[in-house]
């Protein structure tokens, strides 16, 4: 893409693209239309997978159609998201390692592989999951909420780190750090490239991620709130900019607490594990589905809605294409503005 000026980062080196900045990856819902206009607007696209419920092995033939459909749609490098969380005896669930296996069988294309660039883990340590990536040539890229888990991941070899704070929407963090407080120890205990995320909607947001110290930032709930993510109900994104300051709650998904807004699916879910009348398969089917309603069929009540705190401060939709290149003009405008705060005494 045609740039006067971007920023370039040691992320925006490693992949070959325009902008740091990337889609975090979102869903149980696909979101192949949003990855790729992501992707082709000069940034990281993310695909989603098409959920934790479907059995493993159809669920693997689904993503790796969403690879191929986001394959037709961009001729530009994307990822694609998939949480890893681990039973008690440390082994990757069936599906992750089901959803992992097909990314990695996908990059044997080499058409695909000229575009599907990047698989980011999530929810849980990357250990188990690297041992299936390592070799494939993806560039493994994992999500953390914490310090301690930033050295761990570094350690097991990954190639970029997601900072995530406590403001984010979905899986968030037992235990509550924010953005501002996690990006700087992140950045200043491991040597990888890092992506800071929560809270993040514009190019203030990016200039401040890159003074403290990050190579990139990745954005959810903002990119939901536009015109290019058709694969989602409209409602989803209508709902984001009705919310007000704070509307967003926390409440127990599937792999610990997530940030959602309010609806009547989460006082049902409330019930239900007050009273005990699920195990815990039945819970996780039932969160699913409650999160596939909101997303693909825009059940504001009956679903589940996550989202980050940055929704109290979406007013409209966006068009990625613009947005993007903006949120970069607006972040070197924000660091030409500071330059100039400097004088001599």
């Amino acid at each position: 893409m045609p740039c006067m000026k971007c920023l370039n980062t040691r992320f925006t080196d490693l992949l070959g693209i325009d902008h740091p900045i990337m889609q975090e990856g979102l869903g149980p819902y696909k979101t192949v239309q949003l990855a790729a206009a992501v992707s082709n607007a000069g940034a990281l696209g993310t695909v989603s997978i098409p959920g934790i419920s479907e059995p493993p092995a159809a669920g693997a033939v689904k993503l790796r159609g969403y690879i191929e459909q986001a394959c037709a749609l961009t001729d530009r490098p994307f990822a694609v998201n998939v949480p890893v969380g681990t039973d008690k005896h440390g082994n990757v669930p069936a599906f992750s390692a089901a959803y992992v296996g097909a990314v990695v069988e996908a990059v044997r294309d080499a058409e695909i592989a000229k575009r599907l660039r990047v698989i980011t883990t999530s929810a849980g340590a990357p250990a188990a999951a690297r041992q299936m990536i390592a070799g494939s040539g993806l560039v493994h890229v994992h999500k953390v909420g914490g310090t301690r888990q930033a050295v761990r991941a570094a350690a097991d070899g990954v190639d970029m780190i997601i900072a995530s704070g406590y403001e984010a929407g979905g899986h968030t963090h037992a235990r509550p750090v924010h953005t501002f407080v996690l990006g700087p120890s992140v950045t200043e205990a491991v040597a990888c490239p890092v992506i800071l995320a929560g809270g993040i909607r514009d190019g203030r947001g990016l200039a401040a991620a890159l003074a403290l110290g990050a190579d990139a930032v990745a954005l959810g709930t903002r990119f939901v709130a536009s015109y290019d993510n058709p694969d989602w109900h409209a409602a989803y994104a209508e709902r984001i900019m009705a919310a007000s300051e704070g509307d967003d709650i926390v409440f127990q998904a599937l792999y610990g607490p997530s940030r959602a807004l309010p609806s009547g699916a989460l006082a049902e879910l409330a019930d239900i594990e007050a009273g005990g009348s699920m195990d815990e398969e039945q819970l996780t089917a039932f969160k699913d589905k409650r999160l596939i309603a909101a997303q693909r069929d825009g059940d504001m009540d009956g679903g589940i809605l996550p989202a980050g705190q940055i929704s109290g401060a979406i007013n409209d939709l966006v068009h990625v294409a613009e947005f993007v290149p903006g949120m970069v003009a607006e972040a070197l405008a924000v660091l030409d503005r500071l330059g100039t705060l400097q004088k001599t005494v």
